[in-house]
């Protein structure tokens, strides 16, 4: 019989991985990328998970710093607990403090931290296109980073999933010409891989193939030296156009997205083709790849299955994950859960039971989607048992409003974790459409990864500015409680308000597609844009600071835009020429001093969105379609009839002089005639004329878009105020 002492030195040594979980130089290269000159301030060292969970710790030994973590994220996020807590530093999208002092601040007591998350998940499908379409290495060895800092360990990873599928096609004697039909333009991507659309913005050049089958191989090498788990992509029946005369005897259907796109063509799981496409595609990519037996499988993205038959669901979901464990028995379906809250009608929980209860309950985990506004977990007994994910949404398409839940973010993760009813909740995550975008809402999210309790937002934000602008004050202290209270308590609606300037002329103050309706007194946001104002003089050697500024200005300019248009409205529904004259000179006006103002800020560029898209190309052919992308899924967003126009809308510097202001000028004048011949408007002309013109800018290859900088943005702002706040002020 073993003595107890032995007994537990054993289990101590048991405790331990066989093998070292931290990569000694992977993390010491990190620490150097992150705070160069400084690595040999720190010592790493390597201590067991608690409960299966990642640990970290901070301490010091003599004049060393000691990060201590269970892999390489829980001492990256160990060095980012330092760097906020000791060192009052942040490190975020738009804008990065990091000013150390020479001498590094002690550590005087241990601090010791374990996440109560098995999963800290990250991206989705839309992130790939509506923000990283064009990353290189450079951009994303940033990100990966990034995600370490803040204990990310379960990233989706589709980057260069094309090159695969041709290699299975071509295999199944599919030509390149088919697959030119088939594939999308990289732009488009994400709605290629969910099985939205087929072809647009391609063809694909081969070189685009290549070359992101590499990067993925860097993405996912980097990742894994951290201890992450990329989630990678599985076959949801997708198949080119011409599968159905290659294969006539298959079980082949039509679908449509309704977003005025073609159809697509749907292998039905039913089919014996379904197992055999599926595993060649998870054994290609497996051998190219590697894998972490995570795989992302939404088979009804956005579409209806073609029968609520809980028999037929089932059956089809069994099929899915079929044609995964064929190739990796090992395999777990990571599903969005979008579609259970998107087409809320169809999915009643007799269909959500039979298409999760088809998979085994550890061999599935769900992503509660949009869990910060309409999460699903409570209206289907958390997933009838399946482990799942609360996840914060926030954006669509990319849009840069001023917009989030804070309170909710703040509380809502370990309330749930908390609540009985959330049974097998076993992560959170962030989920956005496209991010660079709201700094203070994503970081206020991360901070629940190494807690269980609720965050106190007001103070959170406090020393957030603290972190973020490097040094206390009282006026951006009281800027930041407003924003809490208007732009960051929003409604349940699919983001923040935008402005009329992004939509297609009109004299409605609300369209379709682009939120114009404000959720809050417009004049407290101008309040705290007046304290922002006066706190620049001491904060504006702070990048943070400055994009904050610069962010606020563009929110109180793109809400007064309204108004604006109201009065030209009003003028010309009276027939007063001179005041219509005046009115719409002031609405482009503005459009001119936004554009100023964003050309500040590499975050607000529309050319450095486009140098960075033509970057990936080779050729000219290749650089202009990649314009063609990158121009096209920020407005039209499709043909010149597209129903997704303004979709992606952003104000950026570029596109409002360059896109959105000569539409308006455009309408003005055609307005301005009518008035004049006393004759009605010509809505259908117009229309006509300015798709015409979209549909032209669209395919410009002219080289107008700067991709640096112009004007120092504190001053701009400042100007701004003098020249707006007054008139603002009125204005409501």
């Amino acid at each position: 019989m073993m003595k107890k002492g032995l007994f537990t030195l054993f289990a101590f040594l048991l405790s331990f991985p066989l093998y070292a979980q931290v990569d000694q130089k992977a993390t010491t290269d990190f620490i150097e990328r992150v705070i160069p000159g400084r690595a040999s301030a720190f010592v790493i060292e390597e201590i067991p998970q608690v409960n299966g969970k990642d640990v970290f710790e901070l301490d010091a030994r003599q004049d060393k710093i000691i990060l201590r973590g269970n892999n390489g994220l829980s001492v990256a996020s160990a060095l980012n607990y330092y760097l906020k807590n000791y060192c009052f530093c942040d490190i975020g999208w738009n804008g990065t403090n990091l000013k150390l002092p020479a001498t590094l601040p002690t550590v005087t007591k241990k601090v010791h931290k374990a996440t109560p998350y098995t999963y800290r998940y990250y991206l989705n499908y839309c992130t790939f296109n509506y923000t990283m379409a064009w990353w290189n290495w450079e951009r994303w060895q940033k990100e990966i980073d990034w995600m370490a800092l803040n204990g990310i360990n379960m990233p989706l990873a589709i980057t260069g999933e094309e090159a695969i599928w041709q290699e299975v096609y071509k295999e199944m004697g599919f030509t390149d010409k088919e697959l030119d039909a088939f594939f999308s333009g990289p732009a488009y991507f994400s709605w290629f891989w969910m099985g939205n659309i087929d072809a647009w913005g391609g063809p694909l050049p081969q070189h685009w193939k290549d070359t992101h089958k590499q990067l993925q191989k860097q993405i996912l090498e980097r990742e894994r030296s951290f201890g992450m788990k990329p989630v990678l992509s599985s076959f949801t029946g997708h198949v080119p156009p011409s599968f159905k005369d290659k294969f006539p005897q298959a079980k082949v259907k039509k679908t449509n997205w309704d977003a005025g796109f073609p159809d697509v063509y749907i292998l039905d799981p039913d089919d014996a083709l379904f197992e055999t496409i599926g595993k060649k595609y998870i054994t290609a990519q497996t051998k190219e790849f590697g894998t972490d037996h995570l795989y992302s499988a939404d088979t009804f993205n956005e579409n209806i299955p073609p029968t609520n038959d809980s028999t037929y669901l089932d059956g089809m979901s069994k099929k899915v994950f079929r044609s995964m464990t064929a190739a990796d028995p090992k395999a777990v379906w990571v599903m969005q859960g979008w579609m259970f809250h998107y087409n809320n009608k169809f999915w009643q929980p007799q269909q959500i039971k039979a298409l999760l209860n088809a998979v085994p309950d550890d061999q599935m985990i769900v992503l509660d989607l949009y869990s910060e506004s309409h999460p699903v977990w409570n209206r289907t007994e958390a997933y009838y048992g399946k482990p799942w994910i609360w996840n914060l949404l926030q954006n669509f398409g990319g849009n840069i409003s001023m917009f989030g839940r804070m309170r909710h973010v703040a509380s809502d993760p370990a309330v749930t974790l908390h609540d009985p009813e959330s049974k097998r909740m076993m992560g959170i995550g962030l989920t956005p459409e496209g991010i660079e975008q709201n700094p203070a809402l994503f970081a206020l999210m991360l901070e629940n990864v190494w807690r269980d309790t609720p965050i106190d937002a007001d103070a959170w934000l406090k020393n957030y500015a603290l972190r973020r602008y490097g040094s206390n004050n009282s006026k951006a202290d009281e800027a930041w409680h407003i924003l809490l209270n208007t732009v960051y308590s929003g409604p349940l609606t699919e983001g923040g308000n935008e402005s009329i300037i992004v939509a297609r002329p009109t004299q409605k103050p609300v369209v379709d597609r682009v939120l114009t309706k404000i959720a809050y007194d417009p004049k407290e946001l101008a309040k705290a844009w007046g304290l922002l104002v006066t706190a620049a003089d001491s904060l504006q050697q702070s990048d943070g600071f400055q994009y904050d500024l610069i962010d606020v200005t563009r929110q109180v300019l793109a809400n007064y835009a309204t108004p604006l248009q109201q009065k030209w409205v009003a003028a010309y529904k009276s027939k007063d020429a001179a005041e219509f004259k005046i009115q719409s000179a002031a609405f482009l006006r503005l459009m001119d001093d936004m554009d100023q103002l964003l050309a500040t800020r590499k975050d607000f560029l529309l050319g450095k969105w486009i140098s960075e898209a033509r970057a990936n190309g080779i050729t000219t052919k290749e650089q202009d379609l990649y314009e063609f992308n990158a121009r096209d899924l920020v407005t039209l967003w499709g043909d010149k009839e597209s129903g997704l126009r303004e979709y992606s809308n952003r104000q950026w510097a570029g596109l409002i002089k360059g896109y959105y202001k000569p539409r308006w000028e455009l309408y003005f004048t055609g307005l301005s005639k009518a008035m004049a011949a006393k004759t009605p408007f010509d809505e259908a002309a117009f229309d006509k004329q300015v798709k015409n013109w979209e549909w032209q800018w669209v395919n410009k290859h002219d080289n107008a878009y700067p991709n640096a900088t112009k004007g120092n943005p504190v001053d701009v702002a400042k100007a701004m105020f003098i020249k707006y706040s007054s008139i603002i002020d009125a204005a409501y």
